[in-house]
């Protein structure tokens, strides 16, 4: 089934909605709106509300999503997210919740978050949280301003260097030279971790920080953390902590406790909020003592019983958005801690790395597994020998499709070549673990046996219920078509 777009249902004089008359005194668009961003044609499409409806019903049958089946994303934690968060979030109380009502009336959402906070701190072992930023690399700019921040309040100008391991997402390095740091990569040694001769190498007067994932991209717990952070301190910098990866560790290890300055949370990705179809996202900031100063304004607080939003931190970096956060995305987080408990939540990481060492065992006769036999809550496999007989990770996720599975993340970390990262994540049965490990085990005979039916999946198939084909990566890159136009 084909669908066409909005714009080619259109037809002249449809209409979705009814409005009444205006009742407040009319103003020119001109005073409002500056001359240079109004536009003089903006060419809607004109539809019924039973098109609208339809419409979109339609595609949201051809999207996957977690919902519909196993979502082995690797680094993103694609979990399932429990129907009683949505039921929280939809309380009229929560779901009609306006950012500019007054303290008084919002009372019940307000504690919801400083209790989130509290909650959130205790789980870093921490000091003090901001739920203000809204994207994971949002929480990362965070976090590196107030190391920023700290740095200049002393009066050390000199550090301009970030440290990042070569496993890091690249959002780490990015978010660094976006606060106007040089980034220095430190390498992974043969197990999969930093190494820590290289890292004493890196270290002089210039670092501010490091950036380092625990566990890393690689699936692997850094068990020379302890030493790791001791290093970075002596040398006078402060560690940051991307906790894309925390699933792994809830309950067990608090990063404030392996000596951490500041972390993000990825509420979206941990505490089971959606973030499937690309958002929206939730990203806590946690943070040390030495560090809270900092955290952005307005901040939750509780005063006389009462709770309020506070702009009395005059050493604050200042708004990181133009509210508080994703709202009904922290009701969702909040729901889940709630429900699960610190009991659960510890299960929730030792369910999760079971899984994955699962998926491990059955697949690496099959796929190369380059660092080790063990893994947290997810691993890196590699169709580098699937490759040699001209079958690559590519084609194997395309593949998966036939089998209606999502493909794993690809070609990522940059230090596996033919990466496959794959996480389960601590939601899937045993059945659905099973059944994508044969999949995977198919394919491997097919890329060695009939190596063209790897080639041309993605294939017509009673599980693959909508339209999909290969897409000339290069050029969608090169020449991307982004804008309907009547005239195409």
């Amino acid at each position: 089934m084909s669908e066409p777009l909005i714009f080619e249902l259109s037809r002249p004089g449809r209409v979705a909605f009814s409005l009444p008359e205006c009742d407040v005194p009319e103003r020119p668009v001109e005073e409002l709106i500056p001359a240079g961003q109004i536009r003089g044609d903006l060419p809607l499409p004109e539809v019924s509300e039973p098109q609208v409806v339809r419409h979109f019903t339609r595609l949201s049958r051809m999207n996957y999503g977690v919902d519909m089946g196993f979502y082995p994303l690797g680094s993103c934690t694609m979990k399932y997210n429990p129907r009683v968060n949505e039921a929280a979030a939809a309380l009229p109380g929560f779901a009609t919740a306006h950012p500019l009502a007054g303290e008084e009336h919002s009372q019940g959402a307000l504690q919801l978050l400083y209790e989130l906070q509290e909650m959130l701190a205790e789980i870093a072992g921490m000091d003090a949280v901001t739920l203000q930023p809204v994207a994971g690399a949002q929480g990362e700019l965070t976090g590196l301003l107030m190391i920023r921040a700290y740095h200049l309040e002393r009066g050390d100008t000199a550090r301009t260097r970030i440290l990042v391991p070569d496993s890091s997402h690249g959002t780490n390095p990015a978010t660094a030279a976006r606060c106007g740091y040089t980034i220095t990569s430190v390498p992974s040694n043969d197990r999969g971790r930093v190494d820590l001769e290289q890292l004493r190498a890196a270290m002089d007067s210039q670092v501010a920080a490091l950036m380092l994932t625990n566990p890393n991209t690689l699936g692997l717990f850094e068990d020379e953390v302890l030493e790791v952070t001791r290093i970075v301190h002596e040398g006078g910098g402060l560690v940051y902590m991307d906790g894309a990866n925390m699933n792994a560790i809830l309950g067990i290890a608090r990063p404030g406790d392996l000596g951490f300055d500041v972390m993000h949370f990825n509420l979206h990705k941990t505490f089971s909020t959606p973030h499937g179809g690309g958002g929206p996202g939730a990203a806590a900031v946690a943070a040390k003592a030495h560090l809270e100063p900092y955290l952005p304004v307005p901040r939750v607080v509780r005063r006389e019983g009462a709770y309020a939003l506070s702009e009395e931190h005059p050493r604050s970096i200042g708004r990181m958005h133009t509210f508080y956060g994703n709202f009904a995305n922290l009701v969702r987080a909040y729901t889940y801690l709630r429900t699960l408990g610190p009991e659960g939540l510890r299960l929730v990481a030792e369910n999760a790395v079971l899984n994955a060492n699962y998926l491990l065992a059955l697949l690496k006769e099959d796929y190369e597994v380059p660092y080790g036999d063990r893994c947290m809550h997810e691993f890196v496999a590699s169709a580098q020998q699937q490759a040699e007989k001209g079958v690559r990770a590519l084609d194997i996720a395309k593949r998966l499709i036939d089998h209606g599975f999502h493909p794993p993340t690809m070609y990522f970390p940059l230090i596996v070549r033919e990466a496959l990262m794959i996480e389960p994540t601590e939601t899937e049965s045993i059945e659905t673990l099973d059944a994508f490990a044969e999949a995977m085990r198919e394919i491997a005979r097919e890329a060695r046996e009939q190596p063209e039916v790897v080639h041309d999946a993605p294939h017509p198939t009673p599980l693959v219920t909508v339209p999909v084909s290969r897409v000339d990566e290069v050029a969608a890159a090169r020449h991307p078509n982004l804008r309907w136009t009547a005239d195409e």
